[in-house]
């Protein structure tokens, strides 16, 4: 069916109509939606816990040291030579063994210094059968000389024959002791007691009196002592402590990580080094676990006192700023709180602190990077448990 003009424009006009009215529909919605309160969206989530160790902080005695550098000693060295002339018929000891002073350590052909001194004494018994035949005849040329059968002269003579063979009885006397103790030293012995070093001489070699390279070397170790430097400033605070009694001196390794040995200090040197400005300390170790070798390097710290019930944290607590020192501190509430600190000394992995901190606060040991004032964390480490029971 065809339609007229009229009626086509009556359909546009009611199209029209209806397509305002869905556009009218659709801006009332987005005004709906833009003016909806803001509380209608979801909220944010909190920023999970920082995962952090921690530590308490607590009281303990800790020692103020000086630190000084040297080098670790025999309590006595002996190289041992031979002192008189032959062939080494045996070494009585190996390598590395502990001696006592006094043990046999080699043996020199003796036989020749045996032979000597048999002659010694065979040449003193010649001479004491010679005095006793030589005083008989003195006394006859006396008996005869009072009856004019013999001279004065002679009996004089006499008299000089014995006295004479007297004093080669003497010079017999030395010979013999001489001889004797050349084959004393045929038997070479250890002059104290220590470890033996290596070999220098093989049995089987002719070997000279007092030779320059030695037989063997002998070393004391336990005791050992020990030869080191400090600053000259700190000699007033070493005699001081001197004068309260016995002073602990501690040996570490070169590189400050391992105890070696505890010992005392025996002694400063009597003057300091001008061109260094240092003085030289000896201490002395027992050295029974024997980790202190002669030649050695070694770090030693002197005690010269203590700080008693000082406050103390481990050294990785402690963070350096802007404005100097601080530590972060776990509240009840497992949030954390910047700190200012001052700091005495450390020591071994341990700081002293003077101020900032109470013993039994706990702090933060490793994790600090991520942290910032009233963040929270989750604890763990030694002090984790008590930490959690004091926030509850």
């Amino acid at each position: 069916m065809a339609l007229s003009p009229r009626k086509i424009l009556r359909l546009a006009v009611l199209g029209a109509s209806l397509l305002s009215g869905v556009g009218l529909a659709t801006l009332g919605v987005l005004l709906l939606l833009r003016d909806a309160p803001a509380g209608a969206a979801p909220a944010p989530e909190a920023p999970p816990a920082v995962p952090v160790n921690v530590a308490t902080v607590e009281t303990r005695d800790m020692p103020v040291e000086l630190i000084g550098i040297g080098n670790v000693q025999a309590l006595y060295a002996v190289l041992v030579r031979a002192q008189v002339t032959g062939y080494l018929q045996s070494v009585n000891v190996a390598e590395g063994q502990m001696v006592k002073k006094g043990d046999l350590i080699a043996v020199i052909d003796p036989r020749p210094f045996q032979a000597a001194l048999d002659q010694a004494r065979a040449q003193k018994a010649r001479d004491e059968a010679n005095l006793v035949a030589a005083a008989r005849d003195f006394e006859r040329y006396k008996v005869l000389a009072k009856h004019e059968f013999q001279s004065w002269q002679n009996v004089d003579d006499q008299q000089g024959t014995v006295g004479a063979l007297r004093a080669s009885i003497q010079a017999d006397d030395a010979a013999i002791e001489t001889a004797a103790l050349n084959l004393s030293f045929a038997h070479i012995t250890s002059p104290i007691d220590g470890r033996v070093g290596l070999r220098q001489i093989d049995p089987g070699n002719l070997i000279s009196a007092n030779q320059t390279n030695g037989l063997i070397s002998v070393t004391q170790i336990q005791p050992i002592t020990a030869v080191f430097t400090l600053p000259e400033d700190n000699l007033p605070r070493v005699m001081d402590a001197l004068a309260s009694g016995p002073v602990k001196v501690r040996a570490y390794t070169s590189d400050n990580r391992t105890l070696l040995s505890e010992g005392t200090l025996l002694t400063p040197d009597n003057q300091i080094d001008t061109s260094t400005g240092t003085i030289k300390l000896k201490a002395i170790f027992a050295n029974a676990n024997n980790h202190l070798w002669p030649g050695q390097y070694i770090e030693a710290r002197v005690e010269v006192s203590r700080i008693g019930d000082a406050i103390t944290v481990p050294e990785v607590a402690v963070e350096r700023g802007a404005d100097g020192l601080f530590a972060f501190v776990v509240k009840p509430d497992q949030t954390v709180a910047m700190r200012r600190v001052a700091e005495t000394l450390e020591r071994d992995g341990i700081a002293v602190i003077s101020k900032g901190l109470a013993p039994g606060e706990v702090v933060v040991v490793n994790g600090q990077s991520r942290l910032a004032e009233g963040m929270k964390v989750a604890v763990h480490g030694a002090a984790a448990d008590g930490a959690r029971r004091d926030g509850g």
